[in-house]
């Protein structure tokens, strides 16, 4: 069995919010973490977690790449 890749939030402003969604047929939020500037998340997608909702500015390393997210000002 293959892990799944790991990802890097970032945080680039106090307060970005991390939220996991489960997987299934009803896509709920599962958990959440607040993370100030300068902060580093290192997270994987498992079989309870299908996506991730990133909320502030924040850089997201992956292995396609860098994606910036948005401030929530």
């Amino acid at each position: 069995m293959t892990q799944p890749d790991y990802i890097i939030i970032e945080a680039e402003e106090d307060g970005v919010h991390v939220i996991g969604l489960t997987r299934g047929t009803d896509t709920k939020f599962h958990h959440s973490e607040k993370l100030d500037a300068g902060e580093v998340m290192i997270a994987q997608f498992t079989e309870h977690t299908s996506a991730m909702k990133i909320r502030g500015k924040a850089q997201i390393h992956s292995s396609h790449g860098i994606i910036q997210s948005g401030s929530k000002k």
